[in-house]
Formats: C-alpha cells, structure tokens, sequence
C-alpha cells in the first residue's frame, strides 16, 4: 500500500501576524507623488495656454490675409452699400445734396458751430503710388460747402490704374457729411511720373448742430485709400 505524504498548509489567520497588520501599505509612488502631480497639471496647463495661442495667432494671420485680398472685390459692394444707406455721405436717391442745400437755404437755416475736417490718405499693398491730402484740414460750419484736394503721383515705370474707397470718422457722423463732388469709385490712370489734383467738394448738414448725438464732435476726419486696378 503506497503511502501519500500530505503537507499540511498553515491556517489563512496564521499569515496575518501582528507586523502584517501594523504595517501600513505603502503606495508604490513614492512620498514626492503630490509634487510630481502638481508640476505635471502645471506643464500641461501651459502646453494647453501654447497651443491656444499658436492657434489664436494663426486664426489672426489668417484673418488679415484675408482682408487684404478681399479688400479691392469689396469696392464695387462697398460702393452700393453707401449708396443705399448713405454711409459715409454718399448721397442717397430719396435727396441729392443740391436738394438738401436749397431746402435749408428755404428754410433760411443758420449755424454758428465749427467744425474741422482733417483729411487722410493711404495706398494699399503693392500700389507704387505717392497719395497725399494737399492740406492738412479745413474749418466749416455744418450748412456750408468746402473744397479739398488730394495729389496722387505715379512713381513706377508703367502706367498704373487704381481706384479708391473713403471713410469717414467718427461713423455717426457721416451721414452728414455729403459728398458733392468727388474721385472715390472712379478709376483713375496714371502713366509713369505723372501727377495729379483730384478734388473732393463736400456739404456739412446744418441738422448736425442740432442732433443731440452730435454734442461733442468737432473733428471729422475724412480718409482715401487707393488700390491697384489689376490688368484683365
């Protein structure tokens, strides 16, 4: 009869002696553990703030880009806009602006305001032109007309086309300042070195001096930009 040697395995509650049970697991990381987690949230954070701002940056560089090429298409629209709103002066179909100078002079409509107008000009990118305002500003009261000049002057080799958009500032205020006559939306040629006048004949609403939204303007600024008509 064979005979079987059987181990006999200590009990379960043999194992947990008394320094089993004082000893307290410890985590595998380590005491610097809270540390480590704070320097890593902190590097994460600023690696999210980077990437943010690349993006920003990117979002703004684009942006731009694309105001610039889309700026010369934007004239033929931005020249109806004025039109049917009368942004910036532009005179509307409803009253041209000799209709509105006979009906206040009807009305023996009298000012005593002054306001001065402060011209600008400015080329877009790639526009090899010379674009000035021929005086610095003007004083008028609103209810009397005023002439003004700019000189563009051709500076490259060949004979350029451009075109211009104007603005006028502060925005509330445009709407009284019309436009009589003036260069803004007309191509204009110029051959290598040539120079030239161009004037701009503009009407101050007298009804400016007594809009409430007005009290405190007394400085309107009128700004040209040219860009370059490119070849078909």
């Amino acid at each position: 009869m064979s005979r079987f040697l059987v181990a006999k395995s200590k009990p379960f509650s043999s194992l947990l002696s008394p320094r089993h049970l004082s000893s307290p697991l410890k985590p595998p990381w380590g005491p610097n553990f809270k540390q480590f987690s704070a320097s890593a949230s902190a590097a994460g954070r600023t690696a999210d703030r980077d990437r943010s701002s690349r993006k920003t940056l990117v979002y703004l560089v684009g942006l731009a880009a694309a105001m610039v090429g889309a700026s010369y298409a934007a004239v033929p629209l931005y020249r109806r806009f004025c039109q049917a709103t009368g942004y910036g002066g532009t005179v509307q179909r409803k009253e041209s602006v000799e209709e509105k100078i006979a009906r206040h002079a009807r009305d023996g409509t009298t000012t005593s305001r002054e306001i001065v107008v402060q011209f600008n000009a400015d080329v877009a990118d790639g526009m090899p032109w010379k674009f000035t305002p021929t005086q610095r500003e003007v004083r008028v009261k609103p209810g009397e007309s005023a002439l003004a000049f700019y000189t563009a002057e051709n500076r490259s080799s060949a004979p350029i086309t451009g075109v211009s958009t104007y603005n006028v500032t502060p925005m509330k205020a445009a709407v009284y300042f019309n436009k009589i006559q003036c260069f803004c939306f007309e191509e204009q040629t110029l051959l290598p070195g040539e120079q030239i006048d161009m004037p701009v004949f503009f009407y101050i609403d007298p009804e400016f001096e007594t809009d409430p939204k007005m009290d405190g303007i007394n400085n309107i600024i009128l700004s040209y930009t040219f860009f370059k008509v490119n070849d078909s």
